[in-house]
């Protein structure tokens, strides 16, 4: 059960509170920046491969903030696993605004470039919610795996005391 109530439940008092906070603020500024890169290669490609493209540039520095920023993960201590929690998450974000591209010449067949950018942030918004919850499930996990991980101390406490040698 992964919700923001169960979530909730397990934070300390304003801890989710300031995770939605900076989670938010890293949202506003990646969505203009997709948003301008949308737009200046939108000019040159079509939709689909702008929109591929500016969700790739924006994709990995969002996650970096976010791991830093929002949930206080270290530089290099399980950056792999939160990386590939975003890069799941890029492949929602890319599945949720490619079909509403897809859907929008059906939906409104003479729309213009300013329905386009609008159908994408509200398809990427939708993408922000599954995002912040992929990623707070990797590094807060990450955090619980490692401070479960035993250490060579741990074991040899378990073994017993060393045999005497004499």
């Amino acid at each position: 059960m992964t919700s923001i109530a169960a979530i909730n439940n397990v934070l300390p008092a304003g801890q989710l509170r300031r995770q939605l906070v900076s989670f938010g603020a890293i949202g506003i500024v990646s969505t203009i920046a997709y948003v301008g890169v949308y737009a200046l290669l939108r000019e040159a490609i079509p939709p689909p491969a702008a929109n591929a493209l500016a969700l790739v540039v924006t994709a990995v520095g969002n996650t970096e903030a976010n791991r830093r920023l929002t949930f206080s993960a270290g530089r290099s201590q399980g950056q792999a696993r939160d990386h590939a929690a975003g890069l799941l998450a890029l492949a929602v974000a890319m599945a949720i605004t490619s079909i509403s591209l897809a859907a929008l010449p059906v939906v409104a067949p003479h729309h213009g470039r300013l329905s386009e950018i609008a159908i994408l942030v509200a398809a990427n918004a939708v993408a922000t919610l599954v995002r912040f919850l992929l990623l707070r499930l990797a590094i807060e996990r990450g955090f619980e795996l490692r401070r479960r991980v035993p250490s060579p101390r741990d074991f040899a406490t378990l073994a017993g005391p060393s045999p005497k040698r004499g």
